[in-house]
């Protein structure tokens, strides 16, 4: 399924995919690369979350599973 996504940048939009855009790199490549790295802000976010939730877990205490 392929669909288009209009998007009318503002200046300050515009100066941003100036400065992040790589030599040779197209507009739609700049915003696909900048979605990636939103995904993975977001995930890094959630692995953080998730490792504060069990810093003080002791896995020693547990017994084995075997």
């Amino acid at each position: 399924m392929s669909r288009s996504i209009d998007f009318r940048p503002s200046a300050e939009d515009e100066r941003i995919l100036r400065e992040a855009a790589r030599p040779g790199e197209s507009t739609s490549d700049t915003l696909r690369r900048a979605l990636r790295l939103l995904d993975h802000e977001r995930w890094l976010g959630q692995f953080h979350a998730d490792a504060e939730k069990i810093k003080n877990e002791d896995l020693g205490a547990e017994p084995d599973a075997w």
